[in-house]
């Protein structure tokens, strides 16, 4: 997995939010480096993680998906089978 990129707005975005928490949650002030900082450091730490989970995510909707369309199909043919003799 190729390290992931934020676009700058995204990027401003994030930091926003990790400086407002560090605000609200830890009552500390959080400069706009020492934020982008602790974002490239989870982003490049943690990321994966989040990348990893969300694979298996998809994955198990899509097996569900694709459970559902084999029932389908099999319900489907099977009504217009015909009888043999």
């Amino acid at each position: 997995m190729s390290t992931i990129k934020f676009s700058s707005t995204e990027t401003e975005q994030l930091v926003s939010k990790i400086q407002d928490y560090f605000t609200k949650e830890l009552d500390q002030d959080l400069g706009q480096f020492d934020a982008e900082f602790l974002l490239d450091f989870f982003s490049k730490e943690v990321g994966a993680y989040f990348y990893n989970r969300g694979l298996f995510d998809a994955q198990t909707v899509i097996a569900t998906k694709l459970e559902y369309v084999s029932e389908m199909m099999h319900e489907g043919i099977s009504e217009i089978e015909k009888p043999i003799r």
